[in-house]
């Protein structure tokens, strides 16, 4: 991958991010929400953003129904914020790499250790 396309991708998802964060009113679009990345296609006019939701499976539906009904208004705005030729179509795709991680995280942690081993120490 070029330099560029990388400095392209994380403009992207700072960007998305804020627009998240600060314009989205869908009610859909709502809770604990991470764009974990966002990959550019070589011709710099299609970008798959991969997002993490946390909550029951009915709300991460819910949530991205609402991403596929707002592309247009965060493709509209990243125009208006950035100066690209193009900006790029968005698909919006699940990433559970966080919720996975967690769920790993927990199953260590909650491992039976022989008597007088010490257990692991917990992080915060």
């Amino acid at each position: 991958m070029t330099r560029r396309r990388e400095r392209l991708n994380e403009l992207l998802r700072a960007e998305i991010s804020e627009l998240i964060r600060r314009q989205v009113k869908d009610p859909r679009i709502g809770g604990l929400i991470t764009v974990t990345e966002v990959e550019v296609s070589a011709d710099l006019r299609h970008a798959k953003v991969f997002v993490s939701v946390l909550g029951t499976e009915e709300e991460k539906q819910e949530t991205f129904r609402g991403f596929q009904a707002a592309a247009g208004f965060f493709r509209h705005e990243l125009g208006e914020r950035l100066s690209l030729r193009y900006i790029p179509e968005m698909a919006f795709q699940r990433d559970d790499s966080i919720e996975h991680g967690t769920h790993i995280l927990k199953l260590i942690r909650d491992l039976d250790l022989p008597p007088g081993q010490d257990a692991p120490p917990r992080g915060p």
